[in-house]
């Protein structure tokens, strides 16, 4: 390997991993130059792949999102020799990833076991959402689900309303820590050369997130959702100006703080009792009426600018088209044009973190179209020849 390649350019992965959390962690790794081989079948693809007009348009939108750079070739587990070529698959690999329900690999006979006799020292991941174990363990669920199971879910939205679904946060937030824990078990094996399966619950990623609020319950306290608020800033919100649906994201974090907010506001006489912090704290409904009605009549954007000025923390809470057309991200590849013969030039999003001596990490390729790559892993990889593959396809092993 040379230094400028992809830090898991070699790195190969068997994708079982449907829906949106587990196909999040494997494109992660893609984008960081791993290989990555999604598995699926016409007759059982990726939910995800299907067209989902709840999204706003009448494409698959979602897995998009979760599946440019991967590779695809159909395999119709339910057929023995499928589940064979997919264990001469993973004998190639050194990462399989599936997100299905505890059980499902071991009936279709590609459970852990079964997977490390065909590689001695494969990485398994199961993202599931309450783990391979435990008296959970068989409820299936999505992402709304691991907030609410997980605590988050409670612990998000004002202190008079209801608990906030969480929905793609989860997912995502599931998928980065099961990237995290492959990567960990990646390089124990380069280290000691044996396999490892690593079990991560969805729910425990949750739970995970809202640490400070569990330590509070253990000690016989009742944790409540703090909305916009904090438990030492104020203001600390998000405000109403001028324009609608243009809101003004704001925190102080000191009384000088606060004295310059004043200033840029042209509010330096407002009442004594909010000079300090501990005031404003006790005060915090008080204050943030204030700043409602002296932002009401503001431009957001050049309100913004004048605060970061003067040293306070704010912005305007951008809208995705605001991300969309951002200079900045795209100078940096956050954003990255793709296109393809059949598909107009489109925004993606690319890989976050930077490396200064590597190429090849980010969004290489659009979304593969199901059994897209099947010559080059059939053929070249598993050496299955124009007739072989005929056969099987006519027997429905490759659908």
């Amino acid at each position: 390997m040379t230094s400028r390649e992809a830090p898991l350019t070699g790195v190969r992965i068997a994708d079982f991993t449907i829906h949106a959390a587990g196909p999040y962690c494997t494109h992660l790794l893609s984008q960081l130059g791993a290989e990555c081989i999604k598995i699926e079948s016409r007759t059982r693809p990726d939910a995800f792949r299907k067209p989902h007009a709840v999204y706003g348009r009448m494409q698959a939108a979602t897995f998009d999102q979760v599946s440019a750079n991967k590779l695809s070739v159909r395999l119709n587990l339910k057929q023995p020799e499928a589940v064979a070529l997919a264990k001469r698959l993973v004998g190639l690999s050194d990462i399989a990833a599936e997100s299905f329900r505890p059980g499902v690999m071991n009936r279709l006979g590609l459970g852990f076991d079964e997977l490390r006799a065909a590689r001695p020292d494969i990485v398994l991941l199961s993202l599931s959402a309450s783990g391979q174990s435990g008296p959970d363990s068989h409820f299936a669920g999505y992402a709304p689900l691991f907030g609410a199971w997980g605590g988050l879910g409670w612990m998000s939205g004002y202190t008079d309303g209801p608990p906030v679904e969480m929905r793609h946060v989860m997912d995502h937030s599931a998928g980065m820590h099961a990237a995290l824990a492959t990567m960990a078990a990646l390089h124990q094996r380069r280290r000691t050369g044996a396999a490892q399966h690593v079990d991560l619950a969805a729910r425990e990623v949750a739970s995970a997130m809202i640490g400070d609020a569990l330590v509070l319950a253990s000690m016989g306290q009742t944790p409540v959702r703090p909305g916009n608020a904090d438990l030492a800033m104020s203001p600390h919100g998000v405000y109403p100006t001028a324009q609608p649906d243009r809101w003004l994201t704001l925190a102080v974090r000191n009384d000088q703080e606060w004295r310059a907010l004043l200033g840029a506001l042209g509010q330096e006489g407002a009442a004594a009792r909010f000079a300090t912090a501990a005031g404003r704290q006790q005060h915090a409904a008080e204050v943030d009426q204030l700043l409602t009605g002296w932002l009401a009549a503001c431009d957001a954007d050049a309100m913004a600018s004048r605060l970061q000025q003067a040293g306070v923390c704010a912005h305007v809470s951008w809208s995705l088209q605001d991300i969309a057309d951002d200079a900045h991200l795209r100078e940096r590849e956050a954003l990255v044009e793709v296109s393809a013969s059949d598909i107009p030039p489109r925004l993606a999003v690319g890989a976050p973190g930077r490396f200064d001596r590597t190429d090849g990490v980010g969004i290489r390729r659009l979304t593969p179209a199901l059994g897209q790559d099947e010559d080059y892993v059939f053929g070249e990889l598993l050496g299955l020849g124009f007739a072989q593959r005929a056969d099987l396809e006519a027997r429905e092993v490759i659908c």
